[in-house]
């Protein structure tokens, strides 16, 4: 027997996409605050999280032209935060990883989005953590889903 399933009121959509951008605003302002944000900060995220890419992987998850992405690459390896490696197997195929800094950097950056997050929560009652569990669950399989 399945559970017969009601989606949320429109209104409560609404309000949730009026949150999640008040939320995504202030984590960039936790980011700018220690001087890490903007596609630079994206990037590097994508190095760190699923490892080295070549210049068209890290511009295909990005949503940009390689052109746009070599310029950025160019200005991260500039400051230290990524590092360009040739292939053992083929000395043309050039892959993008994050620097020891820009590992460091990236973690850092993650670890103080996080505090803020858990700062929002600290006052969350038994039952409202474990609806917040919930919800992240939904999230995780819809989106998994698309």
């Amino acid at each position: 027997m399945s559970i017969p399933r009601k989606p949320p009121e429109p209104k409560v959509i609404e309000r949730f996409h009026h949150l999640a951008i008040r939320l995504l605003r202030g984590l960039k302002r936790v980011d700018e605050a220690h001087g890490f944000s903007g596609p630079r900060a994206s990037a590097l995220s994508v190095l760190v999280f699923r490892g080295p890419q070549s210049l068209g992987e890290l511009a295909a998850a990005e949503g940009v032209k390689a052109p746009t992405m070599s310029r950025l690459v160019k200005a991260m390896q500039a400051e230290g935060l990524v590092e360009a490696e040739v292939t053992s197997h083929d000395q043309r195929q050039i892959r993008i990883v994050a620097s020891p800094r820009g590992r460091r950097l990236m973690l850092k950056a993650r670890e103080l989005r996080l505090a803020a997050i858990a700062t929002l929560f600290e006052k969350a009652t038994p039952a409202e953590a474990k609806a917040l569990e919930t919800v992240v669950e939904l999230l995780a399989r819809s989106l998994d889903e698309a």
